[in-house]
């Protein structure tokens, strides 16, 4: 049964202090599970209607990032990612360098790149980097939530959040034509602001609340986009977790494979010194030597150049190896005729545990006729505790000997049961690259972001709908689809539903906030106790109650919520609204001290094994720092002068 109206506003509160309890001392506690468990409260108690309470699985936050996560596995597929991170991080070894290096591209994209969309594309490259450099994801991806949430700022188009301010300050100069006065804060507010005093300051409100230029918002945005950067390359370091599974890194390390590739004479590493080609510092995996026509260069010096149809021979565990298989022009040479028998996009890595009656026993790979037997290859061996050194073709099969195959796609069915293996299983995040397909997946990617852009300046047009990031990220992912960049199951496969379910669950709290009145009688009480009559106490608490706000619902409920009151402020006080406009947009903007405040640190929640008081721990110096810089600065370039 509903509970009263008069108890909606604590309800509202208390599910979502609820949360941020639950999380601090339960930490085994899914997210989603708990954000939806929360949302059940304030639906079943009456505080939001079932209507109300599903409303966010329509919202287009959640879809813009289902689509862009689709985009963003296409990317991966074809390779472009692979590309871009190694373009991006370089020769980066470490996690400071690697934070250095993506500190001014991160910062330069999120000004022209919504948010979600760059964090959706970028922290695939960012996780992969991590792996291979045994460095804890939650090393990065804080940083790069945060850095995008900084350019944001810099011009109008860099987060939805600007958007919706637009389109109310739109909204609101239709109400001053019309002669109707700003929402007042409280009827001792609204004594100033009659329909006479509309009339009278109509004219001056009506240039000051026009929409934000696309860069006007870059003045006070840059400059605090850099001091937050300065904030996390200093700190970041000291304050991150350092969250990684160590028995799995030595689960890793103890089963070493030999492996030999061939160069093609395709291969992008050709020219380059072993160094230079980044072969000399992969972790975990060691060039043993390079054979070339039969001469041998074994120690591998790091000048040594590659040259086409090299073989290299290496010694490592299998995620390294993996890692190989995606450079394109580099194949296996213990049997390269099994790149013709299995297509590249059909190609798989399976492992397998040969078994005492395996009539491989006591043959060498190369007389083993994997491909005629099996219709596989052998890429890698590997012997229980022992390095082998012979080339894989002259290995004599043992029993135990654990095998990486090149296989088709129905290997482990065919074969799981059968005697001639004691184990077969596929290798996770094995899947082929396709690389014939880079071209079109990075146009079509390319032509995503314009569409983004070109959305900013469409909102409110005949064609606005079609502007909207869902349609465009949708459509993206769709192309990626029908181009075979993206197989349908790979794209279902990239929904990450912890993600878009705490989104959802989190916009419907955020929801429930507004809907109870709870969120509006905080700002309300705290704007009365100040005053009109002392505009820079009014502009900072209006800034420090977006933020607190941002952190606990999200940045678009609060932009939405708080902005009429930020104008309603201004007109009774007869105030210049343009200050208060920038601070609401700047509050609502940066989130940095909880996940629920903005989508991209929901994002990297997961991904990162991150707990609440690790954004607390991170995020507030970083908050201090940008909003000390944005209160200098926004009375100086919009002074506080009255109308």
């Amino acid at each position: 049964m509903p509970f009263p109206d008069w108890l909606h506003p604590w309800i509202a509160v208390a599910a979502s202090l609820g949360v941020f309890v639950t999380l601090q001392l339960r930490r085994g506690v899914p997210t989603d599970l708990l954000f939806l468990i929360a949302l059940l409260a304030v639906t079943l108690t009456g505080v939001l209607s079932p209507q109300e309470a599903l409303a966010g699985f329509a919202n287009p936050a959640p879809i813009a990032i289902a689509g862009l996560l689709m985009v963003a596995a296409g990317l991966r597929s074809s390779g472009a990612l692979d590309w871009l991170g190694t373009r991006l991080l370089g020769t980066a070894h470490t996690e400071r360098k690697a934070l250095w290096r993506l500190t001014p591209t991160l910062l330069a994209a999120s000004a022209f790149t919504l948010n979600t969309a760059l964090v959706a594309m970028l922290m695939p490259v960012v996780i992969d980097w991590c792996r291979r450099h045994h460095i804890s994801p939650s090393r990065l991806l804080l940083p790069l939530s945060y850095l995008v949430i900084l350019g944001g700022v810099c011009t109008v188009i860099g987060t939805s959040t600007t958007l919706v301010v637009n389109g109310m300050l739109r909204d609101e100069q239709r109400h001053f034509q019309s002669g109707r006065a700003p929402i007042t804060v409280s009827q001792s507010s609204s004594e100033k602001g009659t329909a006479t005093d509309g009339a009278k300051w109509s004219a001056a409100f009506l240039e000051r609340i026009r929409p934000i230029g696309l860069f006007e918002l870059g003045r006070v945005g840059f400059p605090c986009a850099l001091a937050g950067a300065l904030v996390l390359l200093a700190l970041a370091p000291r304050l991150l977790p350092n969250r990684t599974d160590i028995v799995e890194q030595m689960g890793e390390q103890r089963r070493e494979y030999l492996v030999e590739m061939l160069v093609q004479p395709t291969c992008p590493l050709i020219g380059q010194t072993v160094e230079q080609a980044g072969l000399r510092h992969l972790p975990g995996l060691f060039l043993v030597e390079i054979d070339r026509g039969g001469d041998v260069l074994t120690p591998v010096a790091p000048r040594d150049p590659i040259l086409a149809h090299d073989r290299l021979i290496f010694t490592g565990i299998v995620s390294t190896i993996v890692d190989l298989e995606k450079l394109p022009g580099l194949v296996s040479a213990s049997h390269p005729a099994a790149n013709d028998a299995i297509t590249r996009e059909q190609r798989r890595l399976t492992e397998v545990v040969l078994s005492r009656t395996s009539p491989l026993i006591n043959t060498t790979v190369r007389a083993a006729q994997f491909r005629q037997r099996y219709n596989a290859a052998v890429m890698a061996v590997h012997r229980n505790g022992d390095r082998l050194t012979n080339k894989i073709g002259n290995i004599l099969l043992e029993p135990g000997d654990t095998l990486l195959l090149q296989t088709g796609g129905d290997f482990v069915h065919t074969y799981r049961n059968s005697t001639d293996f004691y184990l077969v299983s596929s290798v996770e995040g094995t899947e082929p690259r396709r690389h014939h397909k880079l071209p079109i997946a990075t146009g079509l990617s390319a032509l995503g972001m314009l569409w983004l852009i070109a959305g900013a300046w469409l909102q409110n047009t005949p064609v606005g709908g079609l502007a909207t990031p869902p349609i465009a990220a949708l459509t993206i992912a769709a192309l990626m689809v029908l181009t075979r960049c993206l197989r349908m199951a790979e794209a279902r496969a990239a929904l990450d539903l912890q993600v878009l379910l705490t989104i959802v669950a989190a916009l419907g709290l955020g929801r429930a906030l507004l809907q109870s009145g709870a969120a509006q009688g905080i700002a309300r009480v705290l704007v009365d106790l100040v005053g009109a009559e002392h505009p820079y106490a009014l502009l900072v608490v209006i800034f420090l109650l977006g933020l607190l706000l941002t952190e606990t619902i999200t940045n678009n409920a609060v932009a939405a919520m708080l902005l009429p009151i930020a104008l309603a402020v201004a007109w009774a006080g007869q105030l210049d609204p343009r200050p208060f406009i920038i601070a609401i947009t700047l509050a609502a903007s940066l989130s940095f001290v909880t996940p629920i405040g903005y989508q991209t640190n929901l994002m990297v929640m997961g991904p990162g094994g991150y707990q609440p008081r690790d954004y607390l721990r991170c995020g507030l110096p970083l908050a201090v720092v940008v909003g000390l810089t944005a209160m200098l600065l926004v009375p100086w370039c919009w002074p506080l002068r009255p109308l």
